[in-house]
């Protein structure tokens, strides 16, 4: 998949292609809830999430980090790590919401985070 950043045996970590730097983090065993997966798992998942989101803050500098789970079209344990700016598209509202405005692009941070996040996770 080209749009794998990083993967091991526990999780793989994919870009989302998007106008603002966005990451989904998958569990590699397909779990359709969060509450079906092993408690160590489940707490690595969380801390993995947390490190990401870290990083983002970090390096792309973002207004605001959002995190969501849904899983309605892909039945599996996944977040959506998303570096959100006032003046993306979309902002306040979520990335599936209403465009606000045609907004900048992010390709650079996008990029630097990329890095970053193959950098410290290989």
């Amino acid at each position: 998949m080209q749009n794998v950043i990083f993967e091991n045996d526990l999780f793989r970590l994919e870009l989302e292609p998007s106008t603002i730097p966005w990451v989904k983090l998958f569990t590699v065993q397909p779990y359709k809830e969060l509450s079906h997966m092993p408690d160590a798992l489940r707490n690595d998942f969380f801390e993995m999430v947390n490190f990401i989101e870290e990083k983002m803050i970090e390096v792309c500098q973002p207004d605001k980090i959002n995190i969501a789970s849904f899983g309605n079209y892909m039945p599996q344990v996944h977040m959506h790590i998303m570096a959100r700016y006032k003046d993306d598209a979309y902002f306040p509202e979520s990335m599936w919401g209403i465009k606000q405005r045609s907004g900048v692009t992010r390709t650079d941070e996008t990029m630097r985070c990329i890095e970053v996040l193959k950098a410290t996770l290989c």
